[in-house]
């Protein structure tokens, strides 16, 4: 199962942009999928999670700014974000566990290329 992410770019403070992530492959099902974000110097961290069900969780940090959805039947996650502001500014990564059903059943957890977003003036 392969992931890859779309949609950063440079937006300055305050403006608004959306990530886009897709999933491919065959005969797998995707459970729980997310956003992670890295900046320069800092670890990589949890953004939000949604749950096959459409359940979203937020960082503290993006609560109220950032927005996380799913299409299950185009296996496409989406993060809308809000109010950017330059502490935002990272590489963002999506991830996804899955289960591919064949001759064995392989759970794991595969990983976008990352896009990068700035925010800058």
């Amino acid at each position: 199962v392969q992931l890859q992410a779309f949609g950063g770019g440079l937006v300055p403070p305050g403006g608004y942009l959306v990530l886009s992530c897709a999933a491919s492959g065959s005969g797998f099902r995707i459970n729980d999928m997310g956003w992670h974000r890295q900046a320069p110097g800092k670890q990589r961290e949890l953004v939000a999670s949604i749950t096959s069900g459409g359940i979203p969780k937020y960082d503290d940090s993006v609560k109220g700014r950032f927005t996380i959805s799913r299409d299950n039947a185009k296996n496409q996650v989406y993060l809308r974000m809000k109010s950017l502001k330059p502490e935002d500014t990272a590489v963002y990564y999506c991830e996804g566990d899955y289960i591919i059903y064949g001759d064995e059943i392989v759970v794991g957890r595969s990983w976008g290329q990352g896009t990068q977003l700035t925010v800058s003036s």
